[in-house]
């Protein structure tokens, strides 16, 4: 699957947005909350530790997968 680069930016720009504080301060990983959600949820494994990543589970790989294709995909 090929995907929109333009799409994903301002996807990107949008969540920036909905996640500033202070006046247009903004992290550059995603809201703790957030991803303690998705892991709460089933879709990820735990978010907490040093590591700089996470890992889809099974459920989560199949519903990131069919939302970027919904979201993102060129027809």
């Amino acid at each position: 699957m090929e995907y929109d680069t333009a799409k994903l930016e301002e996807t990107i720009l949008a969540l920036l947005g909905a996640l500033e504080f202070e006046n247009g301060r903004a992290w550059k990983r995603y809201d703790f909350a957030l991803m303690e959600s998705l892991h709460d949820e089933g879709y990820i494994t735990d978010p907490r530790g040093h590591q700089e990543s996470v890992h889809l589970t099974e459920t989560g790989m199949s519903a990131a997968k069919n939302l970027a294709k919904a979201y993102f995909g060129r027809s």
